[in-house]
């Protein structure tokens, strides 16, 4: 596995990471405490060792889980968390020092550890990043040890461009995937110049990129890829929970499909997902893609593609002009 420096962190982390949002099970599923732990000790015997997880998550299992194995092993692991998704309703008011502080606690008491290696404001809106006096609030909870370093965890490129204006941003995690393009426009280059980690996540379209689905495919009955995929909710509002800026990248199932098949006329088919998450690694602004891993299966694949030789430019090129054929017009602009 190879490694890259995560931002103003200084981490030296994998450069591909866990994602634990479907951890122990998969979506739809209920929530495996053992699956999940078996999961994830398979993950540090791979060699990873950068988890990313949120308070949100399995009502705060999956931060439990986390914490517990990684506390259980003598390898350093680093832990990312999130908060905020919690708040009901999920506004800009709900960003305010009691319920940051109080949501910290929390992740502190979930994950078992005295200070969280980097927490994430997760997905807040817009107006969340025009007020100062929030990240004058973190600055001071990362002064009084709680927190190593903070980041973001955004929708859009225009919130990425805003938080990085605040000096002690560290990361800023967004959508980033063949599907979504425009991070690499100029947010890779502003966050390059100011030493701030970019974590891509969705990095398979919620599984469309793993070139395993059709338009036949049926998803399990409580999976929130369900309605995403029958095009309901389709107005691409980015604070709807569910998201559909996240669920396959905010693009409509059936056309990414239709993309994927395109696809597969440039990439290797027995390698299809391995080589969408080395397209993401083609960006030196990438500090880590964290992919999801319901089981030990999935961690294997996704082991796997770091050692995969980089895509050449024919294929680069290629890649981007099935982008520009499928999403630039009607998807780009919005994300």
């Amino acid at each position: 596995m190879n490694y890259r420096v995560l931002g103003k962190t200084g981490y030296k982390i994998t450069e591909i990471g866990v994602g634990t949002w479907q951890l122990g099970g998969g979506w739809g599923q209920k929530f495996d405490d053992k699956l999940a732990e078996a999961t994830l000790n398979k993950a540090i015997d791979l060699g990873f060792n950068f988890i990313d997880t949120a308070d949100s998550y399995s009502d705060g299992l999956s931060e439990n889980v986390v914490g517990r194995v990684v506390r259980s092993r003598k390898e350093k692991v680093y832990i990312a968390s999130k908060i905020g998704r919690r708040l009901k309703p999920h506004n800009t008011e709900g960003y305010n020092e009691q319920n940051i502080r109080k949501f910290i606690e929390d992740s502190l008491k979930n994950l078992g550890v005295d200070k969280i290696d980097l927490i994430q404001l997760h997905c807040p809106t817009t107006e969340v990043y025009y007020r100062p006096q929030i990240f004058e609030l973190m600055d001071r909870i990362v002064e009084e040890g709680k927190v190593a370093h903070y980041g973001v965890s955004v929708q859009q490129v225009e919130q990425a461009l805003k938080a990085i204006e605040y000096p002690n941003v560290a990361t800023v995690q967004i959508v980033f995937n063949m599907f979504r393009q425009r991070p690499a426009n100029i947010l890779f280059n502003e966050a390059k110049k100011r030493s701030v980690g970019i974590i891509a996540r969705v990095p398979l379209a919620s599984g469309l990129l793993s070139g395993k689905y059709s338009g036949e495919t049926k998803f399990p009955d409580q999976d929130h890829r369900i309605e995403y995929k029958l095009g309901k909710s389709i107005d691409y509002d980015p604070y709807e929970y569910g998201m559909r800026g996240e669920t396959f990248g905010g693009v409509n199932y059936s056309i990414g499909v239709n993309a994927v098949e395109d696809l597969k006329k440039i990439l290797p088919e027995d390698k299809f997902a391995q080589y969408a998450l080395k397209w993401i690694l083609m960006f030196d602004a990438v500090s880590v893609t964290v992919v999801g891993a319901a089981n030990a299966k999935h961690l294997e694949s996704n082991y796997l593609a770091s050692a995969l030789p980089n895509l050449n430019d024919k294929q680069m090129r290629a890649i981007k002009a099935v982008y520009d054929k499928y999403f630039l017009k009607d998807i780009h602009h919005i994300w």
